[in-house]
């Protein structure tokens, strides 16, 4: 791997390892899927969207893994166990490892071979927007986990 895939290998497996610590924390499986107020989106919710997130684009797309992605229901499924939560962090880590490791350095400027938004974009830039989207959901999670898990 060169710099740049290792450096984005690295920030998403450390991010999902403290998403799997921040599911961890949560006092109780209820509290993981409390809502309150203007906090509509529950840990739960949000870590089954990064977990799809990843194992599709870096899964299905690069790694031909054969996952198939229900957006949809990673915003609307409800009570699912902690452990399971875990596991499917667990699946995201395996599948971004495993297309990573095996990435062609070369096809990093390339398009990336799925369209996402309406323009064009390499999978350097893509692999970013993709460890930063972690960041920002992992940031919420923390968030939800202080106000609502008390």
């Amino acid at each position: 791997m060169n710099a740049v895939i290792t450096s984005i290998h690295e920030i998403i497996l450390r991010d999902l390892d403290k998403l799997a610590k921040e599911i961890s924390l949560y006092p109780n499986e209820e509290s993981i899927w409390r809502v309150d107020g203007q906090i509509t989106n529950t840990a739960g919710n949000l870590s089954l969207h990064l977990c799809g997130n990843l194992q599709h684009y870096f899964g299905a797309v690069l790694g031909k893994t054969g996952y198939v992605r229900y957006r949809d229901l990673e915003f609307s499924s409800k009570n699912i166990p902690r452990q399971q939560l875990i596991e499917e962090i667990n699946k995201a880590k395996e599948a971004v490892s495993k297309t990573l490791q095996s990435f062609p350095t070369d096809q990093l400027e390339i398009d990336y071979p799925e369209k996402v938004f309406e323009y064009p974009q390499s999978c350097q830039h893509f692999f970013i927007h993709l460890a930063a989207h972690l960041g920002y959901h992992l940031g919420q999670i923390n968030y939800h986990r202080r106000l609502l898990a008390s």
